[in-house]
């Protein structure tokens, strides 16, 4: 699976870049957090500081175009993504448990 990116935009208010790529696979379609991952270590980010938005292969091809957010730390994508995509990308909620623990004391 080899990832090429078409272009970067970044978007400094919320700590991100735009990312537009391309991938071209021998198999089938790669799945969402192959993608992720692979689309992290290009970037020499964490697999959870990249969001994939959208995936996008036509019928018969074996390129794949594709839409991520790459954020600078993992807890800005946990602010500003919606949940579903967070749950989507297995980007899990943090320190749910240290913030109970914090309530409670």
């Amino acid at each position: 699976m080899d990832i090429d990116i078409i272009s970067e935009d970044e978007n400094p208010m919320l700590h991100r870049t735009d990312v537009r790529f391309e991938i071209v696979h021998d198999d089938a379609s790669p799945s969402r957090l192959q993608v992720r991952d692979s689309l992290a270590a290009k970037l020499d980010k964490g697999s959870d500081e990249v969001v994939v938005h959208k995936l996008d292969t036509k019928f018969g091809m074996r390129k794949t175009i594709g839409y991520a957010k790459v954020y600078e730390t993992a807890d800005f994508a946990r602010d500003v993504e919606q949940e579903h995509m967070l749950e989507r990308n297995k980007i899990t909620a943090g320190d749910e448990e240290g913030d109970a623990e914090a309530e409670e004391a």
